[in-house]
């Protein structure tokens, strides 16, 4: 029987760029008497990573275009952060008022670009915060600091909050990973009756993702790390990429 469990760590400090987020881990987690183990998973909110390595954008810096100028006025949307949004997106799939939906460049499709103006403070003015350039790297670098520091295989999962179509609300998704299975393939078993699975693969990080986001919060609750317990170590190497639909295969595009 697989049992599972999530642990939150509060007490965390508010994250300012350059922070050593595998050090901050660590802390939080010491300061709940734990240790990191092998088959351990360690899940961070995108803010804090974001933060981390720097990418809050004040408003005032940015220069909008006339394409940025003529989407912020259908949207009802201020024209900076549409361009903020337009700069981080392969497409713009969907625009309404209040909303715009694009495939972001890293592949994900959702509103805004992933961009976001929540729980973010600035001395400067007003800010918004992007995703990391690269999160599968970003939990990769967490990775190896966590193994160097442990001695431990201990999996790193960045996740996010979603959107998905025909759903009201948002989960928790992963958008960085590293340091397990993301996805499992389960094409070409067999199932009870000895049917052969044809398209069964268990999206495993993104399952976590929402079960450790569903203890995390998503508002005003200040615990950003969490850690996933019950998982055997797989020492897959894992990435949030190979949970991307092939644009050949998306029929809602």
């Amino acid at each position: 029987m697989l049992e599972l469990s999530v642990t939150t760590f509060d007490g965390v400090p508010m994250v300012r760029p350059g922070d050593d987020l595998a050090q901050l881990a660590l802390d939080a987690a010491a300061r709940r008497g734990l240790r990191f183990g092998d088959g351990d998973i360690l899940v961070l909110a995108q803010k804090i990573v974001s933060k981390a390595e720097g990418r809050l954008v004040r408003l005032d810096t940015v220069e909008p275009g006339a394409e940025a100028r003529e989407l912020a006025a259908a949207t009802d949307k201020d024209p900076r952060l549409v361009q903020l949004i337009l700069d981080e997106s392969a497409c713009v799939m969907r625009a309404k008022p209040g909303v715009i939906i694009v495939r972001h460049r890293l592949g994900h499709v959702g509103a805004n670009a992933g961009i976001d103006q929540s729980n973010i403070a600035h001395e400067g003015g007003e800010c918004a915060l992007l995703l990391p350039r690269d999160p599968d790297a970003s939990a990769a670098r967490l990775h190896e600091a966590l193994r160097a520091a442990t001695g431990a295989h201990v999996a790193v999962l960045i996740a996010d909050s979603l959107n998905r179509p025909w759903r009201l609300g948002t989960t928790g998704g992963a958008i960085g990973c590293a340091g397990f299975e993301v996805l499992d393939d389960r094409r070409g078993l067999s199932d009870l009756y000895g049917r052969e699975l044809k398209v069964t693969m268990i999206n495993r990080a993104d399952s976590i993702a929402a079960f450790a986001t569903l203890a995390m919060g998503e508002t005003t609750e200040r615990t950003p790390l969490a850690l996933v317990r019950g998982f055997a170590p797989d020492h897959h190497p894992g990435s949030a990429a190979e949970i991307m639909r092939p644009l050949a295969d998306d029929l809602f595009q």
